[in-house]
């Protein structure tokens, strides 16, 4: 199969999933059926699907991955003895970890294209990540609670895993309680990374998106919660601060001292 033909077949399963998406004609465009192909991966239900489909999907999630290039860990040099920073797309990082700014429910966005990193990193995952998610959450039998992690494999992204945290909401002036559970992200995230043997772990901006925390706070918290596990447990975890945006880039360096 051609990775349009990969694509053309993973739009018309999905469709056939859900009779209300009946009506909707594929597009003759690239662009256009990535767009809509997007959109289904990110509104399907943590269902069950057949063995063909995931052959497909997966070829063609890596693929993709592949096409946009992937960062390999071991070649980024450290800031600081065990911190590094990096500027990209944390999906095609290759690494044991990256860090999902989850929300409590723990299923990723549902929103057709958000621009949010739950949402990228679910849909370049694969359906087998909801349902990984899916799982544990119906184990657990409620949402998640902010400052927790949970770990799932990471199926058809470049690293191994995805540690899931819920970062805290800022509805208003920062809190205490806000920085002290954002704190608690960081901090759960590294000790679930050491319990489970992982080397290195990179961490999204937690929280600063959707959920409106102030970067320079948020990148401040950041680095000084790692800071902190690293003396006290003199872990060798390899801690990678992954910013997209400028303006998170520009803090990290101002506050690692690489400017």
């Amino acid at each position: 199969m051609t990775q349009t033909e990969r694509r053309l077949y993973l739009i018309r399963e999905l469709l056939r999933e859900q009779p209300r998406y009946a009506g909707i004609t594929v597009p003759a465009g690239e662009r256009e059926q990535k767009h809509l192909l997007r959109s289904l991966f990110n509104v399907r239900a943590p269902e069950p699907v057949s063995g063909e489909f995931l052959a497909v999907q997966d070829a063609y999630l890596q693929e993709e991955t592949r096409r946009k290039g992937i960062t390999d860990s071991a070649g980024l040099k450290p800031v600081r003895e065990g911190v590094y920073l990096w500027q990209g797309d944390i999906t095609t990082l290759r690494c044991d970890a990256i860090v999902n700014a989850a929300n409590s429910r723990l299923l990723g966005c549902f929103a057709p294209c958000h621009e949010c990193i739950d949402n990228a990193i679910h849909t370049f995952a694969g359906v087998q990540l909801r349902l990984a998610c899916a799982r544990q959450m119906e184990r657990q039998g409620h949402p998640e609670e902010t400052g927790k992690a949970k770990i799932t494999p990471a199926f058809n992204l470049p690293c191994r895993y995805v540690l899931h945290t819920v970062g805290p909401i800022v509805r208003g002036p920062l809190t205490p309680e806000d920085r002290a559970l954002l704190a608690s992200c960081y901090r759960s995230c590294l000790e679930l990374a050491g319990r489970e043997g992982l080397q290195s772990v990179a961490f999204c901006c937690i929280s600063t998106g959707e959920f409106h925390f102030p970067n320079e706070e948020a990148a401040a918290i950041a680095l000084r919660t790692v800071e902190a596990f690293q003396a006290e447990t003199q872990s060798k975890i390899k801690v990678i601060f992954n910013v997209f945006k400028e303006i998170d880039h520009r803090i990290y360096r101002q506050l690692l001292g690489a400017d």
